[in-house]
């Protein structure tokens, strides 16, 4: 694995580089590798003291948890425990209660960093043997703890991170990355979205966001430093840029528009600024616009992949909605019967790669993520478009109306950039006729449904354009900032809506 090689090079010709940095607290690459040391002797002694036998997949290899607001501790021990036999995972605080407790039985995770007491209790109700310790008694273990032997570079095919599939809406599915695995997804980044040696990226958001977790990674494979933060507010963000000398910015697309408020207050402050890495298809052109008004040196990269696959393409250019795939990434548009589509076909999208996991938990889901042949997929709906590929969502953003499949992240698209316009979300409700109808559901006060119906009409195709039309105060949204379909689609149809029909 990359990380544990880099850090010790690192540790041992530059110990005073820093490694991870948190809004006060910093660790640097020697720190990080003494802190390290006592970080295992605590998580071995939970384990040996209440074990817990982890999912057969890991090959028995004892399986902690982090689920805490703190990124940065959060960030320093799973990169404590990436030159050990461990396999560590990152648990969103946020997600339900119920999917929490449910991974962490299912998995067999054996001991859980976390201050919340629900999520005690909750476990002990469910006769799991493991143990939930707070930060701050773990950090009192480690302080007196006596420091193991250092870490070394661990076999590619050893288990290395325990990820989910998702946790907000559904039971989250979790699946095993391998060092190799990790190690294959890292050549691909470093070749495309310039982890550098010495470069300071600022990677704000909870450890658990999958894009977090990796541009960690990526930053001590390279050499880097990785700065987190927990706080999304403009003004924080400016300061940290400006006094960390943050280059190079990794974030979800709701932080990239934090980003572009900040700097549209303080400029100056953003002037070392070079790159803007993002994560997920089909970036808003609003976001890219915004970006490039206010910052207009600053190059963005907006990139597509799934964590259960790695990264597949990215976009630079236009309106991003067409992505290129990165050489040696197999992909394959296919029907429901398994066979490729035409150019220009909507399809399910189908990847091969070095860096794709091997499958999920069996005991937290039941689905295949790799088909016979070794391609898999997410069920990511997609069509080629010379050469190119056109994201269109997954297989629950697409609606049947009237015989045509529509894809409702293109017709949210088209509204992108309306003067006037918040956010809109489209989504498919019941039809008795045509089986389902398309609805945009807006955010905010108040519309105008005539000007929304020629909007729509010189953009979308007439089976595109929406049915019907609703105004609610706000859209349900994850924890990072992501509309939530499904929730949506429940308000307009619940009893008590809170949504107005235009």
């Amino acid at each position: 694995m990359p990380i544990t090689r880099t850090v010790l090079a690192v540790a041992s010709s530059h110990p005073d580089r820093t490694a991870i940095a948190g809004s006060d607290e910093c660790l640097t690459y020697g720190e990080l590798v003494e802190q390290s040391r006592r970080t295992v002797t605590v998580v071995d002694a939970l384990h040996r003291e209440r074990p817990v036998s982890p999912a057969p997949e890991t090959g028995g290899i004892p399986i902690t948890a982090v689920s805490i607001a703190s990124a940065f501790h959060a960030a320093r021990i799973v990169a404590g425990l990436a030159g050990y036999r461990a396999v560590s995972a990152t648990i969103d605080p946020l997600w339900p209660l119920a999917h929490r407790v449910r991974v962490i039985v299912r998995s067999g995770i054996g001991v859980v960093i976390s201050d919340s007491a629900e999520l005690a209790e909750a476990l002990a109700t469910e006769d799991w043997q493991g143990t939930v310790i707070g930060l701050e008694d773990f950090l009192a273990l480690e302080a007196a703890a006596a420091p193991a032997d250092p870490p070394t570079v661990r076999d590619g095919d050893e288990a290395f991170l325990l990820l989910f599939s998702s946790g907000t809406t559904s039971d989250p599915k979790a699946f095993l990355k391998t060092r190799a695995q990790y190690r294959a997804n890292y050549a691909i980044s470093s070749a495309h979205l310039e982890p550098l040696p010495g470069v300071a990226t600022l990677a704000p958001g909870p450890l658990s966001y999958s894009l977090t977790l990796y541009a960690l990674i990526e930053c001590l494979a390279s050499g880097g430093g990785a700065h987190l933060a927990d706080s999304f507010e403009p003004a924080a963000i400016a300061r940290r840029v400006r006094a960390e000398r943050i280059t190079r910015v990794v974030a979800v697309p709701a932080i990239v528009q934090t980003l572009t408020d900040a700097a549209r207050r303080d400029p100056a402050a953003f002037a070392g600024l070079e790159l803007v890495v993002t994560g997920g298809a089909n970036l808003p052109i609003s976001i890219r616009a915004g970006l490039a008004d206010v910052l207009p040196g600053v190059r963005l990269i907006s990139y597509y992949g799934a964590a259960e696959i790695g990264f597949i393409g990215d976009s630079r250019g236009g309106d991003g909605t067409l992505i290129d795939v990165y050489a040696g990434i197999g992909v394959s548009v296919r029907d429901e019967a398994g066979a490729e589509v035409p150019d220009g076909e909507l399809g399910t999208l189908w990847v091969r790669t070095e860096a794709c996991s091997d499958g999920y938990l069996a005991g937290t889901a039941p689905d295949d993520l790799r088909g016979p042949d070794g391609w898999a997929t997410v069920h990511d709906q997609a069509r080629v478009v010379g050469g190119r590929l056109a994201l269109l969502g997954r297989a629950g953003d697409i609606a049947v109306t009237g015989g045509h499949k529509v894809s409702l992240p293109e017709v949210e698209r088209a509204f992108d950039g309306m003067p006037g316009l918040g956010a809109v979300c489209a989504v498919a409700l019941p039809h008795p006729r045509l089986g389902a109808v398309v609805a945009l559901v807006i955010e905010g006060d108040a519309a105008d449904k005539g000007a929304l119906r020629a909007w729509a009409h010189g953009r979308l195709a007439p089976q595109f354009v929406p049915r019907r039309w609703y105004v609610v105060p706000a859209l349900p949204r994850t924890a990072g900032g992501k509309v939530r379909r499904g929730a949506t689609a429940e308000i307009i149809v619940a009893a008590d809506s809170t949504a107005v029909r235009l």
